[in-house]
């Protein structure tokens, strides 16, 4: 796995400056603070990112979007219903080798980012297939969802699958095929493998979304029966960036206005930090 620290059986990645956990989030993380510093120090990150107190009955600020059943076509609504059987016969769905999605994923991948609001930019063609490569199968799998009639590669799904749970990591649909559901015929197909076929404790879409903006996790409480599990967020930082975002939490509505890609990325600091706030304050209440 490219980029981990493993520390008392617990994966971190490095991403965006942050370092963050990627065991499934309902496994409990206990860091004293000098193991945090030391976390720290180790990965050059300017903030540790992590989940506590799985599936609350709270409601936080802080949530993963899961599903941990699976009814079939009976839990769906007859409009989604309709949809997924007529997505399954124009699309499909099967699990992909790494490979074929460096080979035919990039199109999918580069075409997706034209439908986001983002500062994040798209890798190029060799940084996604040697990204796609390097992923350890042990942990990594993917779904390809791929036209019945001439085989192009419509959508795909990135997913992490550790201690009998699958994270659907990365969903990348290409716009120019959304009329024929794609996206309805790969959750359907990947809640069926997970859930019924291997009896998963559950899927999930990750955390809510901060740095760009995202229907997808709306769409899967819509219209496949996923749910908000609440949990409390805890941020620890280098003592440089605490300074900078304590500083500036009184202009977060302020920077959030400015467009400039500097500017963006502090805004999601500044998000980011509002949210740990509310979680830790209805944890205490």
């Amino acid at each position: 796995m490219p980029d981990y620290i493993e520390h008392n059986n617990i994966f971190w990645k490095k991403y965006q400056g942050a370092l963050i956990p990627e065991n499934p989030p309902h496994v409990d993380i206990d860091l004293s603070k000098k193991e945090q510093q030391e976390l720290l120090e180790q990965s050059g990150a300017w903030f540790l990112r992590w989940p506590s107190d799985w599936d609350t009955e709270k409601s936080t600020s802080w949530w993963y979007v899961i599903k941990d059943d699976f009814q079939g076509m009976e839990e769906l609504s007859k409009n989604t219903r309709s949809k997924v059987r007529r997505a399954l016969k124009r699309q499909k769905v099967d699990l992909a080798s790494a490979k074929e999605i460096a080979d035919e994923g990039y199109e999918v991948y580069q075409q997706a980012f034209r439908n986001y609001d983002t500062f994040l930019k798209p890798m190029s063609r060799k940084e996604f297939s040697d990204y796609v490569l390097s992923l350890n199968p042990d942990y990594w799998e993917f779904f390809a969802c791929r036209n019945a009639e001439d085989g192009a590669m419509t959508a795909y799904s990135q997913n992490l699958v550790m201690d009998h749970t699958a994270e659907y990591k990365i969903i990348k649909l290409h716009p120019d095929y959304l009329k024929d559901y794609p996206s309805y015929a790969l959750i359907y197909t990947m809640n069926e493998e997970y859930l019924q076929k291997r009896d998963m404790k559950y899927v999930n879409d990750g955390a809510r979304s901060i740095s760009h903006q995202t229907n997808i996790q709306q769409f899967l409480m819509d219209k496949f029966k996923f749910r908000k599990a609440f949990t409390t967020l805890n941020l620890t930082y280098r003592k440089p960036l605490k300074l900078v975002v304590s500083s500036l939490m009184p202009f977060c509505s302020l920077i959030g206005k400015i467009k400039a890609r500097p500017f963006q990325r502090l805004s999601i600091l500044l998000t980011q930090e509002a949210l740990y706030r509310q979680s830790q304050k209805s944890k205490q209440q």
